[in-house]
């Protein structure tokens, strides 16, 4: 299925809902949209195979720009809206983009990106100018392109260890626009994803991000009808359920934890009956947050873990987690394999780097060494992940492997302190790294984001001590804790742990040189 075939025979079912504003597109309209953007393509000279790329916030455009590209057989490369100026650039150039496509939202951001980049060609939406994009499209036809073909998306990691490494993905199996894809099987065979085009199916992160954009990109697939947030807002989301009657949703930790850290009151106050099915990725969840979850909204919570490499994937439903709490689940594509560092697998029950068999790996553009580096001797590839299997076959993970601490020679895993502190009730958001340390090699260090800035000070401080002092080890509590009122994480739930590990960094080395 493809929204080439729902533009003919469901033109006026919904596409695209923006949850705040209520505008929407139907599926003929995103069919003559996604043509003209294709055009478009063409008209600027990008050949199938050929990358640009998109700086945009969450609009109804940015599903017209995927499928025009779609169907332009074109490498759409999209950028996270967090990067700074520099970070995008070396984007652009890494992955060679001939095109970027914006909005006014970013105008100081491509201005500086013009100056550094002159020969750059840029379309904005709202410009009103000359590089105005809805002007642009407005001149191309709405009809099919002549050399229709598949494109993909080329997505860049986070970039919480380094530059951000575009990943590479193998070239589709058919170069047929309409062909079909091996996730939209794995939604509707493995997550129950109807394929009867009535899904309603919330997306509540940026749409940059790979999990929103592909999923959302199967819905339309599956001929359902994506509600995109222009932003999250933990009460706007339930809102969204209840208005536009969502029956599927996807999500990450922090957007759980925000939704329950809302009053008793308003966590009730909406009507979610037709909440069918909550997908959500991208960080383990603690195991609290998430029974409190199924708690309240029932055993309809479905988890998954990948990645944007697409190497493997596990998935496990509500039933099967509470009888293996803190599970990610069986894979349902892949094999798993974890490994020690003498690089040979480990028995059920022991942590070490998961790794996933595949036929199909891909690989991240321009650094073989990063590849390399993924890769396992045997032919596996990894997503730098720790985690041990059961005897089951169920996966557990413990933490990424960049972000383990090791103090006094010990291993400790930052994400068995951060899901504790997440719980405690004056507690938004934290981050555990770890800081040089004179003595233990590193410290550990507590980033917190608290409910309240008006509670931060001593008194919070050692009441979150005590809290932890009777649920960890002594060296895993942390040396030192600090107050912020914002923490650097993506809207997708990622965590810069790179920029809080570059300051105290910077800090222990301020502080040796003036000793």
């Amino acid at each position: 299925m493809h929204p080439i075939q729902h533009a003919k025979s469901r033109a006026d079912r919904p596409a695209i809902i923006m949850a705040g504003s209520g505008e929407t597109v139907t599926y003929a309209q995103l069919d003559e949209a996604a043509n003209r953007v294709a055009h478009l393509l063409r008209s600027h000279g990008l050949k199938p195979g050929d990358a640009f790329a998109v700086l945009m916030e969450n609009n109804a455009r940015y599903f017209e720009i995927v499928w025009g590209s779609q169907r332009a057989g074109t490498m759409l490369v999209p950028i996270s809206t967090r990067l700074t100026p520099p970070e995008i650039a070396y984007i652009l150039r890494d992955s060679e983009a001939r095109l970027l496509l914006s909005s006014q939202h970013f105008a100081d951001t491509v201005a500086r990106l013009r100056a550094e980049m002159p020969d750059l060609a840029v379309l904005m939406l709202g410009s009103g100018g000359a590089d105005d994009l809805a002007t642009a499209l407005a001149t191309q036809p709405d009809t099919m392109i002549a050399d229709a073909t598949a494109g993909l998306s080329m997505l860049y990691s986070s970039g919480t260890t380094g530059q951000p490494k575009g990943i590479r993905p193998a070239p589709p199996a058919s170069p047929e626009v309409e062909a079909p894809v091996p996730l939209a099987a794995l939604a509707t065979y493995g997550a129950g994803m109807p394929p009867d085009g009535e899904m309603v199916y919330l997306s509540p992160a940026p749409l940059y991000h790979a999990a929103p954009l592909a999923w959302s990109s199967i819905v339309h697939r599956l001929g359902g009808t994506v509600v995109v947030m222009e932003k999250f807002e933990p009460e706007a989301a339930l809102a969204a359920i209840e208005r536009y009657r969502v029956t599927d949703s996807q999500w990450v930790p922090t957007h759980f934890i925000r939704l329950l850290k809302l009053p008793d009151d308003v966590r009730q106050r909406y009507d979610l009956s037709s909440h069918r099915r909550a997908i959500h990725a991208a960080a383990p969840c603690p195991v609290p947050v998430k029974q409190a979850m199924i708690e309240w909204w029932g055993p309809i919570i479905l988890e998954y873990y990948a990645g944007s490499e697409g190497i493997g994937m596990t998935m496990i439903n509500s039933a099967e987690w509470l009888a293996h709490p803190g599970s990610v689940g069986k894979s349902i594509y892949g094999t798993i394999h974890v490994v020690g560092p003498d690089g040979e697998e480990l028995p059920a029950g022991q942590d070490g780097l998961i790794y996933f068999e595949n036929d199909i790996l891909p690989a991240y553009h321009n650094d073989p060494q990063k590849t390399a580096d993924a890769m396992h001797p045997r032919g596996w590839m990894t997503l730098g992940d720790i985690g041990r299997l059961d005897a089951d076959g169920y996966l557990t993970l413990t933490d990424r492997k960049s972000h383990m601490i090791i103090s006094g020679g010990v291993n400790i895993y930052p994400q068995e302190i951060e899901n504790l502190l997440v719980t405690h009730p004056k507690v938004m958001d934290a981050a555990v790294i770890g800081a040089p340390d004179p003595d233990m090699g590193e410290q550990v260090v507590a980033v917190i984001q608290p409910g309240d800035m008006a509670d931060t000070g001593p008194a919070l401080e050692a009441e979150l001590r005590d809290y932890l002092a009777g649920q960890l080890a002594k060296i895993k509590l942390p040396r030192l804790i600090e107050f912020r009122d914002q923490l650097p994480r993506e809207a997708n739930g990622k965590l810069y742990k790179r920029e809080l590990r570059d300051e105290f960094a910077a800090r222990a080395a301020a502080h040796e040189e003036v000793a």
